[in-house]
Formats: structure tokens, C-alpha cells, sequence
């Protein structure tokens, strides 16, 4: 007679860290709620626009943001993966160059075409689509180089998000 015995090791959780506090999170290109303008989407070039936050708590490392499209048919859409964020920046500048690792020290991730950096809103079809632009201060950097996703970002975050805030700015394609 054989006996089998499966002994289950618990998988080591990060501990979870309340968020503290709520950033601020703003664009002097739009207002949240209100329509991007097209020099951010498909319909014009495409370059990220300029994110400003503030409400970092103290003993914030870095910064992470994270653009997404819940309204996409297929699931959610990521538009910019951006990490690494110094803790003294409380801005991105508008067109953020489409490069793994910036003079600043930020490191973007891929987004859903499978490419490095920002990809501006140009949903299928006709219908509204909300953007969230999602910003994290962590108490950490994160220990992740380019060319990941947000759910490693969002893994690698656990436990570390001092506050977040996020804008959300709507696109619609003309037809």
C-alpha cells in the first residue's frame, strides 16, 4: 500500500499598508471628467499629455502611473505603464519620449499594442470611452526593468501604495 502525503507551503503575502493618502491629480490639457483633447489621440500625434499631482505623503520613494480604457470591448486597455517616478517630481511633462528608461530615472513598461510608452486613445466604433490616469505614490522603487506590464507593476505596488489619485478624461472617435 502506498500513502501519498501533500504538505502545502503558504505562499508568503507582502504585508498590505493602508493608503494614507489621496493625490491630487491634474492636466493643464484637460479637466477631469472632460474630453482629451484629439493632439493626444490617434486623431492627432499621439503624445502623452501633461499629468501634475500633488498630496505626496511623506516618505514617498516614487511614483507610479498607470493610463487605462475600462470601456474597451475585449477587457481593459493600457494605454502608459510608468514607474520609478522620482519623489520629487510632482509633474510629467507633455510627450514623454517612447523610451524604456527616461534621464529621470522613470522606467515605462509596455502598454496593450505590446509597445514601450504612451499610446494615445483611438477605441473601435463610436461610443464614449473613459481614460484613467492612475497615479500611485509608493514607499518604494520598485525592482522591475522595462518592458513589463501594468500587472507587474501592480504586483511589485502591493503594500507599498502610500496614496493614490487618479483623472479621467473621455475620448469619442468623429466620424
Amino acid at each position: 500500500m502506498l500513502l501519498a502525503f501533500s504538505v502545502q507551503a503558504k505562499d508568503k503575502k507582502p504585508k498590505k499598508t493602508k493608503v494614507k493618502g489621496k493625490l491630487i491629480v491634474t492636466s493643464p490639457a484637460f479637466k477631469n471628467n472632460d474630453f482629451i483633447p484629439g493632439k493626444f489621440t490617434c486623431a492627432g500625434l499621439g503624445v502623452s499629455p501633461p499629468i501634475e499631482w500633488k498630496g505626496a505623503p511623506k516618505g514617498t520613494k516614487s511614483f507610479a502611473l498607470i493610463c487605462e480604457d475600462p470601456d474597451a470591448p475585449w477587457g481593459t486597455f493600457i494605454h502608459w505603464v510608468i514607474f520609478n517616478i522620482p519623489a520629487d517630481s510632482r509633474k510629467l511633462k507633455e510627450a514623454i519620449v517612447q523610451a524604456d528608461t527616461l534621464n529621470s530615472g522613470a522606467v515605462q513598461g509596455i502598454n496593450s499594442n505590446n509597445k514601450t510608452g504612451y499610446f494615445g486613445p483611438c477605441p473601435p466604433g463610436t461610443s464614449t470611452h473613459r481614460y484613467y490616469f492612475k497615479m500611485y505614490a509608493l514607499d518604494t522603487m520598485l525592482p522591475l526593468s522595462s518592458r513589463v506590464t501594468d500587472r507587474d507593476v501592480r504586483k511589485a505596488m502591493k503594500g507599498h501604495v502610500l496614496a493614490e489619485g487618479s483623472l479621467m478624461g473621455l475620448y469619442k472617435k468623429r466620424q
